[in-house]
């Protein structure tokens, strides 16, 4: 017998049109235009580079006289014979690099981060539901779940959505509300921990290589800015959930519909009293849990979101010339840039950050990068951690769909 349709959630229709093709197209069109970008911009640069001493083509004149070598400054140099420098496009860079064994060992070792990370996901996903999924059902319920945010802006999320696919597979909407709450408090307390260690172990100096700016009501943030009124709010929020979880939901509840009573705020009231509601829910189902249940999907975002970061630190070791390599304080640099670079793109408007996160990818990690070949990293990185959901995602739904359809009995 089908069973009605719980008020405020999606049904099939929604999903459909949530999901829908044109959604797909919308993403990588915007990401493939900017990283198109990227690479001619990149590539039609020109640079110089230092050689053996009199067997170059140009020599540094220090036209600004502040004793510093501008390699990317043609202003610097002065074309001359038995010179120490030649001038080079990054197009000249790139032809040279040759494919090696190495490169496709540090490429196996970046897509096996990735598969590292949905594994995790997986895992964290079946402890939270005690094992009333199976792994196969894990596997859709995530991959169908990525292909969301990836065609969903990021300012927007896709917890909506995350409920409808978790409840679709039989678990009741109760521990489901439960598992996509859960699910988001311990990704923003792996963000905020981890940055927290950053900025004790090596400060705020170098994390800022580029400076965006936005217009926010009319005041003007840099990068720096955005950075920490985005790190600030997911601080709020975590201690609010953990707060309202597992102190006094109740209380928290009667709390969200007082202020949303002030008539500037009504409008929003509905949503005020379902978040509310969800809190509840979530605190009751997660009553009695033991020690062990924690710990596992702890250790399961620490392990699904270092995978997801490292994918960066190999890609660009495939690329280093033969017989370089990062320090460990380099390593921890790229890393650090990433943790950025997320909240950066949490703001982006455009579904998955497309765009926005090549342009990040291109300005945050340029120094890390060999010459020329940071737009192409910027589409080779999406290629490996974004666009694999989007045609996976768009493969596995329609069968999904008629798969939990017979399951419920619709």
């Amino acid at each position: 017998m089908q069973q009605p349709e719980e008020e405020g959630t999606f049904n099939e229709q929604d999903i459909q049109k949530q999901l829908s093709v044109r959604r797909i197209i919308i993403p990588i069109l915007i990401g493939l235009l900017a990283a198109s970008w990227l690479l001619y911009n990149n590539l039609s640069k020109v640079h110089f580079e230092k050689t053996d001493a009199g067997k170059g083509a140009y020599t540094w004149i220090d036209s600004n006289a502040n004793g510093k070598i501008e390699f990317t400054n043609e202003k610097e140099f002065e074309q001359t014979l038995n010179g120490d420098f030649n001038r080079l496009t990054y197009t000249d860079n790139l032809s040279a690099i040759h494919w090696s064994w190495m490169a496709t060992f540090w490429m196996f070792i970046g897509l096996l981060m990735m598969l590292t990370r949905d594994v995790a996901y997986m895992y964290r996903l079946r402890t939270l539901t005690d094992k009333q999924l199976s792994w196969r059902q894990a596997f859709d319920v995530i991959m169908i779940w990525e292909f969301a945010s990836a065609i969903t802006p990021s300012v927007v999320g896709g917890s909506g959505i995350a409920m409808f696919i978790v409840n679709r597979e039989g678990i009741n909407m109760g521990k489901s509300t439960a598992v996509v709450l859960i699910t988001a408090l311990f990704d923003e307390i792996f963000y905020v921990s981890m940055v927290l260690l950053i900025l004790i172990g090596i400060g705020t100096e170098n994390l800022f290589p580029v400076q965006l700016q936005r217009e926010y009501f009319g005041i003007t943030l840099g990068t720096q800015d955005i950075f920490w009124v985005g790190y600030i709010f997911l601080v709020v929020l975590t201690i609010l959930i953990v707060l309202a979880v597992f102190t006094l939901p109740h209380v928290f509840r009667s709390l969200l519909i007082k202020v949303f009573n002030i008539p500037v705020l009504r409008r929003w009231k509905a949503g005020a009293i379902k978040t509310g509601d969800e809190i509840v829910i979530t605190s009751e189902e997660l009553k009695g849990k033991p020690a062990s249940y924690w710990i596992k999907a702890g250790l399961a975002t620490f392990f699904s979101w270092t995978a997801r970061y490292w994918v960066v630190n190999f890609l660009l070791l495939a690329f280093l010339p033969i017989g370089d390599g990062f320090t460990l304080g380099e390593h921890i640099m790229i890393y650090a840039r990433q943790l950025v670079m997320w909240v950066i793109m949490l703001i982006s408007p455009t579904p998955g950050g497309a765009g926005l996160a090549e342009f990040a990818f291109s300005e945050f990690l340029n120094e890390f990068t060999p010459l020329g070949l940071a737009g192409a990293l910027a589409i080779l990185w999406r290629l490996m951690s974004y666009y694999p959901y989007l045609f996976i995602g768009a493969i596995i739904l329609p069968r999904w769909l008629k798969r939990t359809a017979k399951k419920n009995g619709k």
